[in-house]
């Protein structure tokens, strides 16, 4: 008994005695403060050290790691450090008797480390995890699903059984942090359903979000852009918490975001202006190469003339010490901004030279493009590209990368189509999809063209080339099954070879599948027949029908999409009323929350079908709208700002004309002037063919006026003016039609009567324009909205409106000149004695 009492003692004597020993050396880790005392410590007690010794180790190193600057880091120093290898191999041979939360820790730890995917000691940490997987908790899974996507195993069998865990435990998942690590890991594997559920859960669980917390709504971007998904609701809930936290943001965040929004066409004018403003503050202390290019690329685009000529200054100081990644990223920024610093494209272009040799197929595509669109002229470094692009396009077997690398070659000056690109092509065409056929299409179009023996006899590799791509194309659609697949494809699809070739299938396919149309999509339908400007009565009726059965389910901003076609191409359907109506009910209520140049170009098509609601436009025109709309233009590409320009112009003359009890005023005047002094006023043939022939019918050409400029800045292609007897009037003296000072100053309805009482009693204006094949929809007689506008507001303005379709004038009746004259006579004089 004696004996028994003695062991047991010096047992727990043993176990304390370990135990202090082993809080000691703990203790020892956890009060360094950097990674040479660490090493210290691990050095001295590697005999001793525990699975927990090791685990407390390596996360200290990447912890102070994350603390630094990601230019200050010393990764490369601490994986060559001994200890380090000592704490690898120890991880190693331990990992049977690592607990749940520690396997996954030290994995996660060490790929922070940069230790390679390929290393034993990851394989084996993945291993034991996979085996572990069903008892996971959900936090140590979702590092776990991190850890594989950093490995690049997005599509494995082990993240595919981590998907299928997250499908039947979402429910439970109630912090975001693992939910929104969820979302960017198993994105390739979610089905929609689980998608839709992800969605739904997440747009929950932002909701308890702090400000501080930024990376969750970004992760749900980054979800949403890879799902090729816009979820507006959850976009916009992303947005305000993001415009909270904007101040604490740097510029890389700031330039994700930026990044994410523009690849999902998410406009907000408010986080724009923000981040310019946070951007503009950032510029004194982003001296540091890689910070600075994303300050550049960022910035730059949205920037005033005299901040970006700042920020080229800068960068032409700093190009020696960019890397070959910086370098192409200001040489694209330089392209989006139009530079012409030839200094600073030639610093950038001698960084990019230097390390051709780093950049792969993509990237060197990309600086071709780039250095072309800059028009940037250095032979030799086009030579090299060339010659990079033509190897990497021997070897490649991915459909879109051959259709990318021959793209950028045919901006190359090249006399004739390569063999080695048509036998590439000819390998992949039958994998291509609908947009990379139309991008090969326009590329054998460009080489015939500068094929000049063949200029007049197409040589038959380029015709069986062709042949094949009609043969693929036609294939792909008639093979589809999936409307949403079709959708994506034909997103950025345009160009002759398509309308020819492609757009009676595109619609035979887009009708054959009508019944998958559904409020998700349909705003996507709308877009795509009203960018394609062709007019498919049944596919419309079908739109209009989806977005009144569900106009609740349907977010206000996506009204706009709906209501493009039937406005510009100028259709009806049965219930075309009630469709305007539900529309302008839907997004009446949340008329502040559109971004403002968003919020023109949707009451710009309405004022194209001829609708005005008073709340939208007294909104547009209140002095605190323009305040807005002022302060987005700033942060705007400048197509994009003239475009916004324009429509607000247009709009602002719409509402004038054709609503003045609202008593807008006409404040546009200056704008149009300056138009008209930049405007080159040139007439066609057809035109000048229809000036002689109108002085002919009218009596002679001082009867006649051309490019006649009217109030509210309209230019009408010939003028006339009508006495009471319908004889013609000649004008006094040449020119155009002015507005008289009576008409500056007033607003309303005062320049019509200003025209009125400058016609003889009885007398009346006549406008004759030519309609070109624009006014019209494709393959169509079918006059577009912008066309029938126009009209309207002629007429309001006192004018009798004379139109020449392009296919009557050019029709075989029309052969002769007399023929030509009865036809000016009773368009003229026929539609005016009615």
């Amino acid at each position: 008994m004696f004996r028994l009492r003695c062991v047991n003692t010096c047992l727990r004597r043993l176990h304390y005695g370990r135990t202090m020993y082993q809080d000691q050396v703990l203790e020892q880790l956890q009060v360094c403060t950097a990674e040479d005392r660490l090493f210290d410590v691990v050095g001295k007690n590697k005999a001793k050290l525990t699975v927990k010794h090791v685990g407390c180790a390596v996360q200290m190193l990447w912890q102070f790691q994350k603390r630094k600057p990601q230019l200050l880091r010393t990764v490369e120093l601490i994986k060559s450090h001994p200890q380090f290898l000592t704490l690898r191999v120890l991880a190693e041979n331990k990992i049977a008797l690592m607990d749940d939360f520690m396997l996954v820790d030290i994995l996660y730890n060490f790929l922070r480390l940069k230790v390679d995917h390929h290393e034993t000691l990851i394989q084996q940490l993945v291993s034991e995890a996979w085996l572990r997987l069903d008892r996971f908790p959900m936090s140590s899974l979702s590092k776990f699903a991190n850890c594989l996507s950093d490995q690049q195993l997005h599509l494995s069998p082990l993240m595919g059984h981590i998907t299928s865990i997250v499908d039947q435990k979402l429910s439970s998942i109630d912090d975001p942090r693992i939910l929104t690590i969820f979302m960017i890991s198993t994105s390739s594997l979610v089905s929609p359903r689980l998608r839709n559920a992800l969605i739904s859960r997440a747009d929950c669980l932002l909701d308890t979000i702090v400000s501080s917390q930024l990376n969750n709504p970004r992760r749900v971007l980054q979800f949403l852009r890879h799902q090729k998904y816009s979820h507006r609701p959850l976009l916009e809930k992303c947005n305000r918490i993001l415009l909270r936290t904007i101040n604490r943001m740097d510029v890389e965040n700031i330039s994700i975001i930026l990044g994410l929004y523009q690849s999902m066409q998410f406009s907000s004018w408010e986080f724009r202006v923000a981040a310019k403003q946070k951007l503009t503050e950032m510029i004194d202390s982003s001296t540091e190469p890689l910070y600075f290019t994303k300050l550049f690329i960022t910035l730059a685009p949205m920037a005033s003339p005299e901040i970006r000529k700042g920020l080229e200054n800068t960068a032409l100081l700093l190009a020696d010490e960019l890397d070959a990644h910086e370098a192409l990223a200001i040489a694209e920024a330089l392209e989006e901004i139009q530079s012409r610093n030839l200094s600073l494209m030639n610093k950038i272009a001698s960084v990019i030279e230097r390390n051709l040799h780093v950049y792969k197929p993509v990237e060197v595509a990309r600086i071709t493009q780039t250095l072309f669109t800059l028009h940037y002229h250095n032979p030799e470094l086009f030579t090299k590209l060339r010659s990079i692009l033509l190897n990497f396009l021997q070897s490649s077997n991915f459909p879109s990368e051959v259709t990318m690398l021959t793209r950028v070659l045919s901006m190359l000056s090249c006399p004739q189509l390569e063999e080695t690109v048509i036998s590439r092509i000819d390998a992949v065409v039958n994998q291509c999809r609908l947009n990379d056929l139309n991008s090969i299409s326009f590329i054998v179009a460009k080489w015939i063209r500068n094929d000049t023996p063949y200029r007049h006899n197409t040589p038959s590799r380029y015709v069986r080339l062709l042949q094949t791509l009609n043969r693929c194309g036609h294939e792909r659609l008639q093979t589809a099954e999936r409307l949403d697949s079709v959708l994506e494809e034909l997103k950025h699809i345009s160009g002759e070879w398509f309308e020819e070739m492609l757009l009676e299938e595109t619609m035979v396919t887009l009708q054959r599948m009508m019944d998958q149309i559904n409020w998700t999509n349909v705003p996507e339908v709308a877009v795509f027949l009203t960018k394609i400007n062709h007019l498919c009565p049944p596919l419309m009726d079908h739109i209009a029908n989806v977005a009144l059965q569900d106009i609740d389910k349907i977010h206000h901003s996506a009204t706009y999409a709906i209501l493009l076609p039937f406005s510009l191409l100028s259709y009806d359907p049965v219930r075309a009323d009630e469709l305007y109506d539900v529309c302008i009910q839907r997004f009446t209520p949340h008329i502040s929350s559109f971004d403002p140049h968003l919020l023109i170009l949707l009451a710009y098509t309405l004022a194209v079908a001829d609708y005005f609601p008073e709340e939208l436009v007294r909104e547009i025109f209140s002095i605190n709208f323009l305040g807005k709309l002022d302060s987005q233009l700033e942060t705007l590409p400048d197509t994009l700002k003239m475009r916004t320009r324009l429509r607000l112009m247009e709009l602002n003359r719409a509402v004038c004309l054709s609503c003045p009890e609202f008593q807008v005023p006409w404040f546009h005047e200056h704008f149009c002037q300056q138009l008209q002094k930049k405007r080159n006023f040139s007439n066609v043939p057809v035109q000048q063919q229809i000036h002689k022939m109108l002085g002919e019918v009218l009596d002679g050409s001082k009867s006649v006026r051309v490019e006649v400029v009217t109030p509210y800045f309209y230019t009408v292609d010939f003028e006339c003016i009508l006495d009471k007897n319908l004889q013609p009037l000649p004008y006094s003296k040449p020119g155009t039609l002015q507005i008289s000072d009576k008409g500056n100053t007033h607003w309303g309805t005062s320049l019509l009567e200003n025209i009125r009482d400058e016609l003889p009693p009885g007398a009346q204006r006549v406008a004759v324009d030519f309609l070109d094949s624009k006014s019209f929809c494709r393959h169509s007689h079918h006059m577009k909205g912008e066309t029938l506008m126009r009209k309207r507001h002629l007429e309001i303005l006192g004018y009798r409106v004379v139109q020449i379709p392009h296919f009557e004038w050019n029709s075989m009746e029309l052969s002769s000149l007399d023929a030509w004259k009865k036809y000016l006579k009773k368009k003229i004089y026929g539609e005016l004695s009615h």
